[in-house]
């Protein structure tokens, strides 16, 4: 089957990968599509350290086609979108509502590939770049049939990421002030979380103008190419500020830009050794810096929202589907993403 592997040097889309049967407490899902995100870029040029050899991806929907003993929340044929946590569910931490906290679900790569040369790693447990993929039961959330896949394919990173960081770790409430900084895939999704919130005055900042269209539409109600003017608009500052970049001068300014009982919520991606400053007597106010992985998320409970709001028509996906491309044309997937060309590249098989 065809995938798209990291050899440690190169990227190549191949065509005799192979994939196990699901074990006890797993499922096989075949891919239909799945996101680009910068994550999966950020292992190939070693921003994210990971083993290799590796199958890319993180972000997909698809449909079962096997599962393992004791599955029952789903069946084959069933749709389903992937999150990327194999959190054990009897830990502390899940037994907490916290399953991005689960250490099983953080830094354990699977090998459940191979090729001719060997075993290959599973990237985010997931590995969505892939034909077909097994992941853990509890990373298959059902789906209702009627959502194009290529559209539910995002769900799973950049939707539960973004939107999740909205509601569940900053909790933005209605009337908050809000300033996104990047709007990207996960920017965009932010957006959309504090639009839901109900949050009056939101703000995204991205240096490239013709984004200004799209971010009105998630839910910006004002746009900045940088964050020289948000002091004009939110004079006191924000409540919430949001760094979707990855880069510490943008975290510098997240936090410059707090109001008193702010927080600025960390979700780009810096490289793993990066440094970050702020003047600490500017934290006193009860202001705070807040990490987010994956949104805070319970990918089981939140996905399965997240498609319900969209068959409501109250969260968008299709608007972030800007392409899609065969997944033989990564390459070019890969410098439209790289290059901002795209809010999301969807792979397709």
């Amino acid at each position: 089957m065809r995938g798209v592997v990291f050899d440690g040097e190169r990227v190549r889309v191949v065509d005799d990968l192979e994939v196990r049967d699901p074990g006890p407490g797993e499922v096989r899902v075949a891919i239909a599509a799945a996101g680009l995100c910068h994550s999966d870029l950020s292992v190939v040029d070693g921003t994210i350290p990971f083993p290799t050899p590796v199958v890319l991806g993180h972000e997909g929907a698809g449909v079962v086609e096997a599962v393992g003993e004791g599955v029952t929340h789903v069946r084959p044929g069933d749709h389903v979108a992937l999150s990327t946590l194999a959190n054990c569910g009897a830990c502390a931490d899940c037994d907490r509502g916290r399953p991005t906290m689960c250490r099983s679900a953080i830094g354990r790569p699977g090998r459940p590939f191979t090729r001719d040369e060997g075993p290959l790693y599973q990237f985010a447990s997931n590995s969505a770049f892939a034909e077909r993929t097994v992941v853990k039961a509890v990373q298959a959330v059902r789906i209702p049939t009627d959502i194009p896949l290529t559209s539910a394919a995002l769900i799973g990173c950049g939707v539960v990421t973004g939107v999740g960081a909205a509601l569940n770790r900053a909790r933005v409430d209605r009337g908050d002030s809000v300033v996104v900084i990047g709007t990207g895939g996960i920017g965009l999704n932010v957006l959309q979380g504090a639009r839901i919130a109900g949050a009056l005055r939101i703000v995204a900042v991205d240096a490239n103008p013709d984004k200004e269209a799209v971010a009105r539409r998630f839910g910006a109600t004002h746009f900045l190419t940088s964050t020289e003017g948000v002091r004009e608009i939110l004079p006191t500052g924000a409540d919430h500020a949001f760094e979707c970049v990855g880069r510490v001068e943008l975290i510098r300014q997240a936090v410059d830009l707090l109001d008193r009982h702010g927080q600025a919520v960390l979700l780009g991606v810096p490289p793993a050794t990066a440094e970050a400053s702020f003047r600490v007597s500017s934290m006193y106010l009860d202001k705070s810096i807040l990490g987010c992985r994956y949104g805070s998320s319970r990918p089981q409970r939140d996905i399965a929202l997240y498609a319900e709001l969209y068959r409501e028509g109250r969260l968008l996906l299709d608007e972030l589907v800007t392409a899609t491309y065969p997944v033989e044309d990564f390459e070019k997937a890969a410098q439209d993403a790289r290059e901002g060309r795209v809010a999301r590249a969807v792979l397709t098989f």
